[in-house]
């Protein structure tokens, strides 16, 4: 939508105020993989260890926006897309604002995430690729729906009937399938610190 009758507004109170303020960067921390391949968990064990620090955080959660923000779309390609768009758009906001946002979504499409990644800026975007087999995730899927995929209740579902595209890059590869998710939260901590996110003297045990 072009309309020339919108304007973006500066405001005062800008985002490295609020850096400087709350004492860390804000970013984006995109999870991406397969349906129970621990995106979710590994978030919020994260947010769990950045909240003792003293930082401002949020998890953007697949199913949770699914409710809200996106509870008009389906799950095909073209829905899954605009899913990620909004997405994108939210956690923008976010780092403005301050904070560290982190998000558990499939993501299946490299086109998608790149363009997150465009949209916020290489140096606020860390994608977190989840890799963990499909005969691990099939194993932990809490809410059976590998298993209504395969015997054709769920139509595109991504590993069955809808496909997942890995990284060709990204910022950190976590093997969910042989480490904790508290150990890949650690993982994902030291990228932050190494990063200057966070300040590794604030460093507490999981």
């Amino acid at each position: 939508m072009n309309n020339t009758n919108i304007v973006w507004h500066q405001a005062s109170v800008v985002r490295s105020r609020r850096s400087e303020q709350l004492g860390h960067r804000s970013a984006v921390v995109w999870f991406t993989g397969l349906p129970s391949s621990g995106k979710s968990t590994i978030a919020h064990a994260l947010e769990e260890w950045l909240y003792q620090m003293g930082c401002r955080t949020f998890v953007l959660d697949g199913d949770n926006v699914r409710h809200g923000l996106c509870s008009d779309l389906g799950f095909s390609a073209e829905d899954r897309a605009e899913n990620i768009r909004r997405i994108g758009e939210v956690a923008k906001l976010f780092v403005e604002a301050g904070v560290i946002v982190l998000t558990a979504f499939i993501s299946p499409f490299r086109a998608d995430r790149e363009r997150v990644r465009a949209l916020v800026g290489e140096a606020d975007f860390m994608e977190i690729y989840c890799d963990c087999p499909l005969a691990v995730c099939e194993e932990r899927d809490p809410k059976g729906h590998y298993q209504k995929a395969r015997d054709g209740v769920l139509q595109h579902f991504t590993g069955i009937s809808a496909p997942y595209e890995p990284p060709d890059t990204c910022s950190l590869a976590l093997k969910t399938g042989l480490y904790s998710p508290v150990e890949c939260a650690e993982q994902v901590a030291a990228l932050l610190m190494k990063r200057g996110i966070v300040n590794p003297e604030s460093l507490r045990i999981f």
